[in-house]
């Protein structure tokens, strides 16, 4: 572990292949260097003191450096164990950024990493799960008086900032980046779905095709991953709680039963549900010999491994990422990434071109945060339909695309309620 500067790492030599990486995610998302531009002439957040705790990938990289470009120190954090890319906080660290982050890390080093970024106090927060939110609250109350607000990556993180706000127990604004439609209709769905096979694929070199795929959540996520892997040659299964989304996925075209069902002939499970004990010790009792588990939802407990682990006999590790959990009656059960993220855990997290999108909505919430923050009841805000059409609109220009414009007649007729037949 490399301790030499003010960041903590797995190893610094490691920095050479994380710029690589970054140089990369650097070319595909265009949105973020536009706004970067216009921040360094700028400077919407001098001054700031931003602390992070997000995934730290190479697209998050590029989201640090637009930060810092417009005029904010930084302090960062991974937000899971299991989803640090070590080249990347390699990387991070010799340029100079207070980076706490490293793959494979337990429970102890993962808050101790927080509190490292919480030694800065911040003005600002960014969080993905409101594991950095949280701990301000519980264990740090008096910083939340120094920070004017805050932002939330991540569907997870919202329901929780949600009920602090409801139980009146949350201290400064939040804005709610993840309900962006221009972060959960692209990243969600297409950032999730893509990777998330990914992560499997790459844990298992399963085939897809023919097999029985169970998706445990219909929201958008699920969504994406229903589909990327419908197209990927398997018969997809549904499993939902809430009877709304369960009728998209029928309408979509899924099959749609309880787990208890689905257990009985899935091959592969992926759950994306946010809730935990989606898969626990009866659903591995009638599990099928060879059946692949994993998640793709915010924490590990969607999947009950110390039940798992109660009905084995024997562990094993197949290759990374994939452990064989042999049961008591002879049949095998691989579990993926130790029910972290697989899509993180097992492979790079959401491709650079979706997750310029989310990152783009989080610059501009900080900024927005910064400007017009101290004002703000202590509340979960959601972004403006403004900024998610301009946005919109600056990814399609960034990306060659035009679109047509309503005109003077059609924006008249728009608004004439006397028009008829």
């Amino acid at each position: 572990m490399d301790t030499s500067g003010p960041y903590t790492v797995a190893d610094i030599s490691l920095a050479d292949a994380g710029e690589l990486r970054v140089a990369w995610a650097r070319s595909r998302m265009p949105a973020l260097a536009e706004l970067r531009e216009k921040a360094i002439i700028e400077q919407p957040l001098a001054g700031q003191r931003v602390t992070g705790c997000l995934h730290v990938t190479k697209e998050t990289a590029i989201l640090i450096e637009t930060i810092a470009a417009a005029g904010a120190e930084i302090a960062w954090s991974g937000c899971n164990p299991l989803s640090t890319q070590d080249d990347v906080a390699a990387w991070l660290a010799r340029e100079g950024y207070s980076v706490h982050a490293w793959y494979g890390q337990n429970d102890e080093d993962f808050y101790r990493c927080i509190d490292r970024t919480l030694d800065f106090k911040p003005t600002l927060t960014l969080d993905d799960g409101a594991d950095l939110i949280y701990r301000v609250h519980s264990t740090f109350p008096e910083l939340s008086e120094g920070i004017i607000g805050g932002t939330e990556e991540t569907t997870t993180g919202v329901h929780r900032l949600r009920a602090m706000a409801d139980a009146g127990q949350l201290q400064y604004p939040v804005i709610a980046v993840n309900d962006a439609e221009t972060k959960w209709d692209f990243d969600n769905v297409h950032g999730t779905g893509q990777s998330t096979l990914d992560g499997i694929i790459r844990a298992t070199s399963v085939l897809l095709a023919g097999k029985i795929f169970v998706v445990a959540g219909y929201g958008h996520c699920g969504r994406g991953l229903a589909m990327r892997a419908r197209g990927m040659g398997a018969n997809v299964v549904v499993t939902e709680v809430d009877p709304l989304p369960a009728l998209k996925a029928v309408m979509d075209g899924f099959r749609v039963m309880k787990m208890d069902d689905a257990a009985k002939i899935g091959d592969i499970f992926c759950t994306a549900t946010g809730m935990k004990d989606v898969l626990v010790g009866r659903h591995f009792d009638s599990m099928k010999e060879g059946a692949i588990i994993s998640n793709t939802g915010h924490y590990d407990c969607e999947i009950n491994i110390p039940e798992l682990e109660e009905r084995a006999s024997n562990v094993y590790t197949i290759r990374d990422n994939n452990e064989a959990f042999v049961l008591s009656d002879g049949r095998t059960i691989h579990l993926l990434a130790r029910g972290r993220l697989v899509n993180l855990a097992a492979a790079e997290g959401h491709p650079s071109e979706v997750m310029d999108m989310s990152f783009a909505n989080q610059f501009l919430a900080l900024c927005k945060l910064a400007e017009e923050g101290l004002d703000w009841d202590n509340l979960v805000y959601d972004i403006s339909a403004e900024q998610d059409r301009d946005l919109a609109s600056l990814k399609l220009a960034a990306h060659g695309f035009e679109i047509d414009e309503l005109t003077a007649e059609q924006i008249a007729y728009n608004s004439d309620f006397s028009a008829g037949t």
